[in-house]
């Protein structure tokens, strides 16, 4: 009888994993932060959530950054600017 061989397809995460932070109680007084990941519409999307969020929680400020592209991650500049943010919003809008 032959063997068989069992590869596993799981890679070892190189990206230190923890828990997210709670979100804030409340938006007012807030900042927050749009990851632009330049798929179509996302900015028409956090265009219209930016004046939502400003008109109905009181938002104390924005901060609006893009991605090279969709299939990349962020540039290490680009993270920086949300360094002040209290709630960060990435995602695509197709």
């Amino acid at each position: 009888m032959g063997r068989i061989r069992v590869l596993s397809p799981v890679a070892e995460s190189k990206v230190s994993q923890s828990a997210p932070l709670p979100l804030p109680a409340a938006l007012a007084g807030k900042t927050i932060g749009f990851l632009d990941n330049t798929k179509p519409n996302f900015e028409l999307l956090v265009q219209t959530m930016e004046t939502l969020l400003r008109d109905r929680y009181g938002l104390a400020g924005v901060v609006y950054r893009k991605k090279a592209n969709a299939a990349t991650p962020a540039a290490p500049e680009v993270l920086a600017a949300f360094a002040g943010v209290d709630l960060a919003v990435t995602g695509s809008a197709d």
